[in-house]
């Protein structure tokens, strides 16, 4: 993963995802925030997907995407950047997996394995969800998450359901 991180940075990846409101706005919203974010030198998206939604009631499909980003904030802050662009784009939080403006999930960092309160990275779930491996493999389909034992595009052939995630086209 080390890729385009020069020394001191990391290349992290950043799942984007919207189902409430204007949703192609929202992702635009987090795209720019990310790119003005101070400690982030590059961001590089991903196609958008519309997706099924995952979780209680009716809900819209989600508008989903991973950028691919470098950075050299540390973690932590940049989980705390996220939370403050989903709260500046009028994220609530409450019921898990229920609709939301934006969300946004911090996949990977480098090839560190992080497990602390709030934060785990790589993210614990993303392996099963073919709405993040999906777009994670337009950026790195050969790339072996930390704890798998086989590449994204792999990891994506198994779960892939093209009824349920489709490229969204413009």
């Amino acid at each position: 993963m080390k890729g385009d991180a020069r020394a001191g940075e990391s290349i992290a990846y950043i799942a984007l995802g919207s189902n409430l409101g204007d949703r192609e706005r929202h992702l635009g919203a987090a795209l720019a925030a990310l790119r003005a974010m101070r400690g982030v030198r590059e961001v590089v998206t991903s196609r958008v997907y519309e997706t099924a939604p995952v979780g209680p009631g009716e809900q819209r499909p989600y508008l989903n995407a991973v950028a691919r980003v470098a950075t050299d904030l540390p973690p932590r802050n940049l989980l705390d950047q996220l939370l403050a662009i989903e709260r500046s784009e009028g994220r609530e939080r409450g019921v898990r997996n229920a609709p939301r403006t934006l969300d946004l999930d911090l996949l990977l960092y480098g090839e560190r394995e992080i497990d602390e309160p709030g934060l785990v990275v790589p993210h614990p779930r993303m392996a099963q969800r073919a709405f993040v491996l999906e777009p994670l493999c337009d950026l790195a389909p050969d790339l072996v998450i930390p704890g798998a034992s086989a590449p994204v595009s792999a990891l994506a052939a198994a779960v892939r359901d093209a009824d349920a995630v489709r490229v969204r086209e413009t």
